[in-house]
Protein backbone atom coordinates (compact mmCIF):
# COMPACT_ATOMS: atom_id res chain seq x y z
CA UNK A 1 0.00 0.00 0.00
CA UNK A 2 1.11 3.27 -0.89
CA UNK A 3 1.90 6.13 1.77
CA UNK A 4 2.79 10.05 1.33
CA UNK A 5 6.32 10.42 3.16
CA UNK A 6 4.46 13.25 5.92
CA UNK A 7 6.91 13.43 8.85
CA UNK A 8 8.86 15.99 7.98
CA UNK A 9 8.34 18.79 5.15
CA UNK A 10 11.63 19.28 2.75
CA UNK A 11 11.75 21.66 0.70
CA UNK A 12 13.72 21.65 -2.90
CA UNK A 13 16.16 23.55 -4.80
CA UNK A 14 14.29 25.29 -7.88
CA UNK A 15 15.55 23.57 -10.90
CA UNK A 16 18.67 25.89 -12.81
CA UNK A 17 16.31 27.73 -15.62
CA UNK A 18 18.73 28.35 -18.08
CA UNK A 19 19.83 24.47 -18.12
CA UNK A 20 15.78 23.28 -18.88
CA UNK A 21 14.55 23.38 -22.40
CA UNK A 22 12.11 26.39 -23.22
CA UNK A 23 8.00 25.87 -24.16
CA UNK A 24 8.82 27.44 -26.62
CA UNK A 25 11.45 26.30 -29.43
CA UNK A 26 10.74 26.88 -32.76
CA UNK A 27 12.77 24.31 -34.21
CA UNK A 28 10.80 22.20 -32.67
CA UNK A 29 7.36 22.70 -33.92
CA UNK A 30 4.76 21.13 -31.96
CA UNK A 31 6.00 23.41 -28.89
CA UNK A 32 4.15 26.31 -30.84
CA UNK A 33 0.71 24.24 -30.27
CA UNK A 34 1.66 24.10 -26.83
CA UNK A 35 3.37 26.40 -25.22
CA UNK A 36 2.14 28.73 -22.59
CA UNK A 37 0.84 32.10 -24.35
CA UNK A 38 1.59 34.21 -20.80
CA UNK A 39 4.40 33.68 -18.22
CA UNK A 40 4.42 30.84 -15.78
CA UNK A 41 3.16 31.68 -12.08
CA UNK A 42 5.45 29.98 -9.66
CA UNK A 43 4.01 28.51 -6.88
CA UNK A 44 5.00 27.76 -3.52
CA UNK A 45 6.21 24.65 -2.12
CA UNK A 46 3.33 23.73 -0.05
CA UNK A 47 2.62 19.88 1.25
CA UNK A 48 1.35 18.51 -1.82
CA UNK A 49 4.33 19.39 -4.00
CA UNK A 50 6.84 18.12 -1.33
CA UNK A 51 5.34 14.88 -0.21
CA UNK A 52 4.63 12.15 -2.86
CA UNK A 53 3.78 8.15 -3.29
CA UNK A 54 6.09 5.90 -1.29
CA UNK A 55 5.99 2.30 -0.44
CA UNK A 56 5.43 -1.19 -1.65
CA UNK A 57 6.20 -0.40 -5.88
CA UNK A 58 5.89 -3.84 -6.56
CA UNK A 59 2.47 -4.61 -5.08
CA UNK A 60 1.08 -1.92 -6.89
CA UNK A 61 2.66 -2.45 -10.02
CA UNK A 62 3.45 -5.77 -10.17
CA UNK A 63 7.18 -7.44 -10.02
CA UNK A 64 10.05 -5.48 -11.52
CA UNK A 65 10.07 -5.66 -15.73
CA UNK A 66 13.99 -4.39 -15.69
CA UNK A 67 14.66 -6.92 -18.41
CA UNK A 68 12.93 -5.92 -21.57
CA UNK A 69 14.77 -9.26 -23.33
CA UNK A 70 13.36 -11.75 -21.32
CA UNK A 71 9.33 -10.64 -21.49
CA UNK A 72 8.17 -12.52 -24.68
CA UNK A 73 8.71 -16.41 -25.77
CA UNK A 74 12.09 -15.76 -27.24
CA UNK A 75 14.60 -12.75 -27.32
CA UNK A 76 14.12 -9.78 -28.82
CA UNK A 77 16.25 -8.78 -32.36
CA UNK A 78 19.07 -6.06 -31.99
CA UNK A 79 22.14 -5.02 -29.74
CA UNK A 80 21.79 -6.47 -26.27
CA UNK A 81 22.92 -3.44 -23.85
CA UNK A 82 22.99 -2.73 -20.29
CA UNK A 83 21.90 0.58 -19.09
CA UNK A 84 22.49 1.36 -15.36
CA UNK A 85 22.77 4.27 -12.91
CA UNK A 86 21.97 6.00 -9.68
CA UNK A 87 19.09 8.49 -9.33
CA UNK A 88 20.06 11.51 -7.11
CA UNK A 89 18.78 14.12 -5.57
CA UNK A 90 19.45 18.28 -5.59
CA UNK A 91 22.36 17.58 -2.62
CA UNK A 92 24.14 14.24 -4.84
CA UNK A 93 22.86 12.23 -2.25
CA UNK A 94 21.01 8.25 -3.16
CA UNK A 95 17.55 8.51 -3.75
CA UNK A 96 16.46 4.88 -2.98
CA UNK A 97 13.29 2.92 -3.42
CA UNK A 98 11.71 5.34 -5.97
CA UNK A 99 9.94 3.67 -9.37
CA UNK A 100 12.23 4.42 -12.28
CA UNK A 101 10.32 3.33 -16.26
CA UNK A 102 11.00 4.00 -19.21
CA UNK A 103 9.82 2.80 -22.87
CA UNK A 104 11.50 3.05 -26.53
CA UNK A 105 11.43 1.85 -29.74
CA UNK A 106 12.86 -1.61 -31.14
CA UNK A 107 16.15 -1.88 -32.52
CA UNK A 108 14.44 -0.58 -36.08
CA UNK A 109 13.25 2.44 -34.64
CA UNK A 110 9.20 1.22 -34.22
CA UNK A 111 7.02 1.41 -31.38
CA UNK A 112 4.52 -0.39 -30.68
CA UNK A 113 1.77 2.08 -31.04
CA UNK A 114 -1.08 2.12 -33.43
CA UNK A 115 0.22 5.61 -34.75
CA UNK A 116 3.64 4.28 -35.37
CA UNK A 117 3.30 2.91 -39.01
CA UNK A 118 6.75 3.78 -40.39
CA UNK A 119 8.19 1.24 -43.16
CA UNK A 120 9.87 -0.87 -40.18
CA UNK A 121 9.66 -4.15 -39.00
CA UNK A 122 7.82 -4.80 -35.45
CA UNK A 123 9.55 -7.56 -33.01
CA UNK A 124 7.19 -10.29 -31.61
CA UNK A 125 9.32 -10.55 -28.63
CA UNK A 126 9.91 -6.74 -27.75
CA UNK A 127 7.06 -4.33 -26.44
CA UNK A 128 9.91 -1.20 -24.86
CA UNK A 129 8.39 -0.99 -21.71
CA UNK A 130 10.39 -1.84 -18.37
CA UNK A 131 10.16 -0.59 -14.69
CA UNK A 132 12.79 -0.89 -11.88
CA UNK A 133 12.95 0.26 -8.19
CA UNK A 134 16.11 2.27 -7.07
CA UNK A 135 18.34 -0.09 -4.64
CA UNK A 136 19.24 1.74 -1.02
CA UNK A 137 22.12 3.38 -2.86
CA UNK A 138 19.39 4.51 -5.58
CA UNK A 139 21.05 2.41 -8.09
CA UNK A 140 18.85 1.21 -11.01
CA UNK A 141 19.74 -1.58 -13.89
CA UNK A 142 17.83 -2.38 -17.21
CA UNK A 143 18.76 -4.72 -20.07
CA UNK A 144 17.17 -4.08 -23.13
CA UNK A 145 18.44 -3.60 -26.93
CA UNK A 146 19.53 -0.76 -28.31
CA UNK A 147 16.75 1.50 -30.32
CA UNK A 148 17.06 2.62 -33.84
CA UNK A 149 16.36 6.09 -35.22
CA UNK A 150 12.90 6.64 -36.79
CA UNK A 151 11.40 9.41 -39.04
CA UNK A 152 8.69 11.63 -37.81
CA UNK A 153 7.44 14.80 -39.41
CA UNK A 154 9.12 18.06 -37.78
CA UNK A 155 10.71 18.71 -40.56
CA UNK A 156 12.32 17.32 -44.16
CA UNK A 157 14.35 14.12 -43.37
CA UNK A 158 13.89 14.59 -39.78
CA UNK A 159 14.97 11.63 -37.96
CA UNK A 160 15.37 11.22 -33.95
CA UNK A 161 18.36 9.78 -32.27
CA UNK A 162 18.04 6.45 -30.55
CA UNK A 163 16.77 7.11 -27.26
CA UNK A 164 14.77 5.65 -24.23
CA UNK A 165 12.71 7.79 -22.84
CA UNK A 166 12.79 7.81 -18.65
CA UNK A 167 9.96 8.92 -15.51
CA UNK A 168 10.77 9.11 -12.40
CA UNK A 169 8.31 9.94 -9.13
CA UNK A 170 11.21 10.55 -6.48
CA UNK A 171 10.37 11.37 -2.76
CA UNK A 172 7.73 13.66 -3.97
CA UNK A 173 5.67 15.31 -7.09
CA UNK A 174 8.16 18.27 -7.12
CA UNK A 175 10.78 15.74 -8.18
CA UNK A 176 9.21 14.65 -10.45
CA UNK A 177 11.03 14.20 -14.12
CA UNK A 178 10.38 13.02 -17.96
CA UNK A 179 13.36 13.01 -19.95
CA UNK A 180 15.10 11.41 -22.49
CA UNK A 181 18.49 9.03 -22.39
CA UNK A 182 20.58 9.58 -25.57
CA UNK A 183 23.51 7.68 -26.54
CA UNK A 184 26.98 9.35 -26.72
CA UNK A 185 28.63 9.75 -30.49
CA UNK A 186 24.82 9.48 -31.99
CA UNK A 187 25.60 11.87 -35.18
CA UNK A 188 21.28 12.82 -35.10
CA UNK A 189 21.63 14.23 -31.63
CA UNK A 190 23.18 18.09 -33.08
CA UNK A 191 20.47 17.76 -35.77
CA UNK A 192 17.79 16.96 -33.66
CA UNK A 193 14.91 20.00 -32.45
CA UNK A 194 14.10 18.20 -29.41
CA UNK A 195 17.85 17.62 -27.95
CA UNK A 196 18.62 20.93 -29.50
CA UNK A 197 16.12 22.35 -27.33
CA UNK A 198 18.32 21.57 -24.33
CA UNK A 199 20.90 24.39 -23.82
CA UNK A 200 24.27 23.34 -24.48
CA UNK A 201 25.44 22.90 -21.44
CA UNK A 202 22.96 20.56 -19.90
CA UNK A 203 22.75 18.65 -22.80
CA UNK A 204 25.72 16.07 -21.79
CA UNK A 205 23.11 15.24 -19.03
CA UNK A 206 21.07 13.31 -20.98
CA UNK A 207 23.95 11.37 -22.48
CA UNK A 208 24.31 7.63 -21.90
CA UNK A 209 27.81 6.67 -21.85
CA UNK A 210 29.62 3.65 -22.99
CA UNK A 211 31.29 1.61 -20.00
CA UNK A 212 33.56 -1.23 -20.56
CA UNK A 213 33.11 -2.40 -16.90
CA UNK A 214 29.04 -2.49 -17.46
CA UNK A 215 29.51 -4.56 -20.68
CA UNK A 216 29.66 -8.82 -20.19
CA UNK A 217 31.69 -10.31 -22.69
CA UNK A 218 30.58 -11.56 -25.82
CA UNK A 219 26.97 -10.81 -24.46
CA UNK A 220 25.85 -6.58 -24.01
CA UNK A 221 27.32 -3.33 -24.23
CA UNK A 222 26.99 -1.47 -21.00
CA UNK A 223 25.85 2.43 -20.76
CA UNK A 224 25.41 4.55 -17.80
CA UNK A 225 23.50 6.69 -17.55
CA UNK A 226 22.84 8.48 -13.94
CA UNK A 227 20.27 11.44 -13.02
CA UNK A 228 19.38 14.08 -10.71
CA UNK A 229 16.73 15.22 -9.53
CA UNK A 230 16.03 19.03 -9.23
CA UNK A 231 19.01 21.73 -8.58
CA UNK A 232 21.54 23.19 -10.44
CA UNK A 233 22.72 19.80 -12.12
CA UNK A 234 19.23 18.67 -12.69
CA UNK A 235 18.62 16.50 -15.55
CA UNK A 236 16.90 18.37 -17.99
CA UNK A 237 12.84 17.94 -18.30
CA UNK A 238 11.84 16.25 -21.81
CA UNK A 239 11.07 18.92 -24.02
Amino acid sequence: MLRSRMNTLPTYLPEDAEAQPPALYPEYRSTGLRAPKQPLVRIPQTLTEVTGPAGDWERLGGPAMADLTRQHRAEPQGQRIILAGRVLDEQGRAVPRTLVEVWQANAAGRYVHARDQWDAPLDPNFTGVGRAVTDEAGRYRFVTVKPGAYPWGNHENAWRPAHIHFSLFGPAFATRLVTQCYFEGDPLIPLDPIAGAVPARARDRMLARFDLSLTQPAWALGYVFDIVLRGRAATPMEA
